[in-house]
């Protein structure tokens, strides 16, 4: 399979360096600020670029008919115009706040445990999300998608917020340390004690090894998906 490689930092070579352990053939790796490309000469894109050229990324593939996976964060204000784009052109698009196998299996635990919680109005719930220093949004897409699992499980909360409480919010804390690839935690506190789970990933190889399995997925594939598709869970 050929692969492009649409953002080449960190995580892009760490996918590069899976893909082609996994058999495939990296034949475009585009850095911030190039535009001038052959994304046809690939049967599938991974974005892992930056928020101000995510969308023109994910739209030039599907408007040239090449299956695209994006983990690339901060540009979702824009996300329901690549649904519409894709839709519209019978294409193939993944978009994942987190691409690493164990955090989509702790998205729905997440899930789980916000409805067990849902009756105890004594717990209240908070987060935190840890990650290295050149991460650009804060907070990570990541916390964004488990703030929304518990608000769309949980009939206490409808909205989260960066480092603010408030009535039926969900106070996200994001701090930024050199080399941790993302520690996520969801905490339910009372007075008499106190609930966590917790992700924290190890290295990059998680994030990069879901997405080659997400590409390797969706090639053959028109729609829109996410990562419960892939691994057939939720």
């Amino acid at each position: 399979m050929n692969i492009a490689l649409l953002g080449y930092g960190k995580m892009g070579k760490t996918i590069e360096q899976i893909a082609i352990k996994r058999g495939h053939k990296v034949v475009l790796t585009i850095d911030k600020g190039d535009t001038n490309y052959d994304i046809t000469k690939a049967d599938v894109a991974i974005d892992f670029s930056i928020p101000t050229v995510a969308y023109s990324n994910i739209a030039n593939c599907i408007d040239n008919n090449v299956p695209v996976i994006s983990g690339t964060t901060g540009w979702l204000d824009k996300y329901e115009d690549a649904v519409a784009l894709c839709e519209e052109k019978k294409g193939a698009f993944i978009y994942a706040s987190n691409f690493s196998l164990g955090v989509n299996i702790f998205f729905e635990l997440n899930k789980t445990l916000a409805k067990m919680m849902s009756a105890l109005k004594q717990y209240n719930v908070s987060m935190e999300e840890i990650h290295h220093t050149q991460k650009l949004d804060a907070p990570s897409g990541t916390a964004i998608t488990l703030a929304d699992g518990v608000i769309e499980n949980h009939d206490g909360y409808k909205n989260w917020k960066l480092e603010e409480n408030g009535e039926q919010t969900i106070p996200i804390a994001a701090k930024r340390i050199a080399d941790v690839p993302g520690t996520h935690t969801v905490t339910y506190e009372s007075e008499v004690d106190t609930i966590n789970i917790e992700h924290v990933a190890h290295t990059r190889q998680g994030f990069a090894l879901g997405a080659v399995v997400a590409a390797e997925w969706i090639v053959g594939k028109s729609g829109v998906f996410t990562m419960n598709d892939v691994l057939n869970i939720g």
